[in-house]
């Protein structure tokens, strides 16, 4: 039997303040949205005999995936932010208004989106800056057999953060690798402690 994922509103941090107007409620109602579109694309894929969706895409395919996801929920319930609408720009989500046409390829005014599957929110980023920084952590079942009593993907923490180029350090690739940098110590921390969902036996 198929199972829907929810999400547990007991699991949310009620004494956090959020930049930018944004609520609790906008991340429960997005959170949500990535469940119900998994449970709907599944629920078709076993009616097909189909594998599930999770069990298809890549890590980083899914990850990507994720985030454009909840980036455009945020963007349709959040009261202060839209989409930036730069391809590629930074960061996800901002002000709405404050740029013009709602696009801009570097900007400082909004929040930047990022999802893992590694627990406490260490995300790779593609540079070091000062920025509202949302970091969803998910998990997915790979190893239930048999697979169609797999669990659903789901989030197990969010975090939500205010962090600079000094809490970044840089990591060194080869020659063909692109660059990336990554909260440090004293950044991973100054994130965590701005937990938004934290939910009992993730």
């Amino acid at each position: 039997m198929l199972k829907h994922q929810t999400v547990d509103p007991a699991g949310f941090n009620k004494k956090l303040i959020m930049p930018f107007e944004l609520r609790l409620k906008d991340f429960e109602i997005a959170m949500q949205d990535v469940y119900d579109f998994f449970f709907d694309v599944n629920r078709l894929f076993q009616k097909k005999g189909l594998p599930r969706l999770d069990d298809e895409i890549r890590p980083a395919i899914m990850s990507g995936m994720l985030s454009d996801m909840l980036t455009a929920s945020l963007a349709k319930h959040s009261r202060a932010l839209t989409q930036n609408l730069y391809f590629n720009g930074h960061p996800d989500l901002i002000v709405k208004g404050r740029y013009p046409n709602n696009k801009i390829k570097a900007g400082v005014d909004g929040v930047e989106i990022k999802t893992t599957r590694k627990k406490g929110g260490a995300v790779d980023t593609h540079g070091a800056r000062d920025q509202w920084m949302c970091a969803f952590v998910y998990e997915t079942d790979h190893v239930t057999e048999p697979a169609e009593k797999r669990q659903p993907m789901k989030f197990t923490e969010v975090y939500l953060g205010h962090v600079t180029v000094a809490d970044f350090r840089r990591n060194e690739r080869g020659e063909l690798g692109t660059r990336t940098a990554t909260l440090g110590a004293d950044g991973i921390k100054k994130l965590r402690s701005n937990w938004v969902y934290l939910p009992k036996g993730a």
